[in-house]
């Protein structure tokens, strides 16, 4: 008999509810040993999926611990497709505490992090890739990664890869005919269809692996650090992204010391903004340690944006950032353009050839809405709709398809090369297991294990 399994589903501190979850076979016996409903006795049956309402008692039900709702669900129906009893506290750490001993003394075992939905995976309710986006839903920043994640945990994905699968099992059940059967009055499987196809099935995965970047700066948060010398705007911009006045903006140059960090949302990716201390030669220790936080925040970043002023020639400084920034992605605003513009372009070409340009004016608000379009635009890299529902999110599946497009690659070689049909079987199997392992058909324990560590308890 599996274990039945306890958490609190809920986090800790203060709140109006609190929630212990119980999953498997003596879910309901435990609820028995520990409720009394306030209509009715002790005996009074409890309806399944019906919420009831009463008192959690002590083991010798001298002593009331909460007055609570719970509810029983029964099997199969339920996350885990076990039987599932919850019971609704008041959200006090205490009774949380409490009432859950309870469930324990009573015979239940507390849950590891994320066993609730590995069971729903064991059971076959979920496969892993939708597991894997249940801790996506809960860690969602803004709508887009949200919606993102109910897409995978829906099942997008993993009809998608199943799909893939499919066409490779019919190549392979051919490859396998023709090899063992060669002799035989059957239809002959020719290289072109061979190659026509794995590079159908290639692409399709390559525009997988393009979705990667979008899923995993969607899921994580796109890191954004803004550099420039003293007094060219940066606090500036960090409060007109977030429409609030965040950081302290004068004409004294060197106000950041610190770097300030902010979350905010641009059309639905979430991006983790640092406004960094500028960086110029100075005597000062505590703008010295601000400095060397500022280069440390380049080398963190996925995108640098490069404040200039425009109003006034280059100067070292300037150069010296762009030395730092060297190849990383980076947008450059020349800024101050009401003052008039003093630099071009070409100036800074040279040293960051990478680079995307936009004059303006924060203090007038101008440049702002290109600005936030262009980071848009860098985050969906023109080969990912934003309306696209198949996104890779997670390192662990962008590997696994970047083995598989290996296989497949090799594959489509040796069929360019008319080599024997046994050695691309191989490589066509291969791919079709590493797909397998997305979706948890051909995964071992270790990865299962692995995958559900991340989670938090009572999920």
């Amino acid at each position: 008999m599996e274990d039945t399994i306890a958490a609190i589903a809920t986090p800790f501190g203060e709140g109006g509810i609190g929630i212990i979850r119980i999953s498997g076979e003596r879910s309901k016996d435990i609820l028995y040993q520990i409720f009394v409903p306030a209509y009715g006795d002790k005996e009074t049956p409890i309806e399944n999926r019906r919420f009831n309402y009463g008192h959690i008692l002590s083991l010798n039900h001298e002593q009331v611990i909460d007055e609570v709702l719970c509810v029983y669900m029964k099997a199969p129906s339920t996350y885990t497709r076990e039987d599932i009893v919850e019971i609704h506290c008041h959200g006090s750490v205490v009774s949380l505490r409490r009432t859950l001993s309870l469930v324990l003394n009573c015979g239940a075992r507390l849950a590891e992090p994320g066993e609730f939905t590995k069971r729903a995976f064991l059971n076959g309710r979920i496969d892993l890739s939708q597991a894997e986006a249940v801790i996506d839903v809960i860690k969602a920043k803004t709508e887009k990664s949200f919606e993102v994640a109910m897409n995978q945990m829906e099942g997008h994905l993993s009809r998608t890869i199943r799909d893939l699968r499919k066409a490779l099992m019919d190549l392979l059940v051919q490859l396998a005919v023709n090899i063992d059967y060669s002799e035989e009055d059957i239809e002959e499987l020719t290289y072109d269809e061979i190659i026509k196809c794995i590079s159908t099935i290639g692409d399709k995965v390559q525009d997988l692996l393009n979705t990667e970047t979008s899923g995993r700066m969607l899921r994580d948060g796109l890191k954004v650090t803004i550099v420039g010398k003293p007094n060219v705007g940066k606090s500036s911009l960090l409060n007109a992204l977030l429409k609030e006045a965040r950081a302290i903006v004068t004409a004294i140059p060197g106000t950041t010391r610190d770097p300030i960090e902010e979350v905010l949302s641009i059309e639905g990716i979430p991006v983790l903004i640092t406004d960094t201390a500028g960086i110029h030669t100075t005597e000062d220790y505590i703008e010295q340690i601000g400095i060397e936080k500022t280069k440390a925040a380049i080398s963190r970043a996925d995108l640098i944006i490069f404040m200039v002023d425009g109003s006034e020639p280059l100067r070292e400084e300037d150069y010296a950032i762009a030395e730092q920034i060297g190849d990383r992605g980076v947008i450059i605003l020349l800024n101050k353009r009401d003052l008039g513009k003093r630099v071009s372009e070409e100036q800074l070409i040279q040293r960051l050839p990478q680079a995307v340009f936009i004059d303006t004016s924060i203090l007038e608000q101008k440049g702002v809405k290109e600005l936030e379009d262009q980071i848009v635009a860098m985050v969906y890299g023109g080969e990912v709709s934003q309306e696209q529902s198949d996104v890779v999110t997670s390192a662990r599946q962008q590997d696994l398809l970047s083995k598989a497009q290996s296989d497949l690659l090799d594959a489509l070689k040796m069929a360019t090369k008319q080599e024997a049909m046994d050695f691309i079987e191989v490589d066509v199997r291969h791919a079709w297991e590493l797909l397998g392992d997305i979706i948890g058909e051909t995964v071992t324990e270790d990865i299962i294990n692995q995958v559900f560590e991340r989670f938090c308890l009572g999920k």
